[in-house]
C-alpha cells in the first residue's frame, strides 16, 4: 500500500472588501476559533491566526486531501456567513487573497510576524505590506483589482 505524505505550510492572508474596518477587536476571538475550526475539518490545521479591523492573516500547514483554492474559499465564504450571523450584516471579504509557502524552518518566524500584527499596522498599512510580500516572493506580475476592491 502506498503512502503520501505532505508538509506544506501556507500563510495566507486577505482583507475585507474596500478594507473596511468590519473585525472589531469583541468578535476578533470568536472569529479566529471559527476560522480554526474550518480548517481543522479541511485536515489543515492552523498554526496562528490573527487579524486587525481590515484584514486576516493565518499560517496553517495545508491538507493533502484538499486544494489551497478549496480551503481559501470554504474559510472564506463560511467565516462571512458566520459574520453576518453575528450581526455585522455588510460584512464581506475581498474577492482576492494571497497565498505564500512557507519553509520548516520558517515557521517559526512568520508565526512570530502574525501574532505582532496588530504592532505591525501601527506602522504599516496593509496594502505596503503586501506588496512587500510580492517583492519578497517574486510575485512580479498581479492584478491590484483584486486586493484592493
Amino acid at each position: 500500500m502506498g503512502q503520501s505524505l505532505s508538509q506544506v505550510y501556507v500563510h495566507l492572508t486577505f482583507g475585507t472588501k474596500f478594507r473596511k474596518p468590519y473585525i472589531a477587536t469583541d468578535i476578533e476571538k470568536e472569529l479566529h476559533a471559527y476560522i480554526i475550526g474550518i480548517l481543522r475539518k479541511m485536515e489543515s490545521p492552523s498554526i496562528q491566526i490573527n487579524s486587525v479591523p481590515d484584514h486576516i492573516h493565518i499560517l496553517f500547514r495545508l491538507s493533502k486531501n484538499y486544494a489551497l483554492a478549496k480551503i481559501v474559499e470554504e474559510v472564506k465564504k463560511s467565516s462571512s456567513k458566520w459574520m453576518k450571523e453575528k450581526g455585522v450584516k455588510e460584512f464581506t471579504w475581498q474577492i482576492g487573497y494571497g497565498a505564500f509557502s512557507v519553509s520548516s524552518r520558517g515557521v517559526e518566524a512568520v508565526e512570530r510576524y502574525i501574532k505582532r500584527q496588530k504592532e505591525h499596522h501601527k506602522v504599516h498599512d496593509y496594502k505596503d505590506e503586501l506588496e512587500e510580500f510580492m517583492r519578497e516572493y517574486d510575485v512580479i506580475e498581479y492584478d491590484t483589482s483584486y486586493f484592493w476592491s
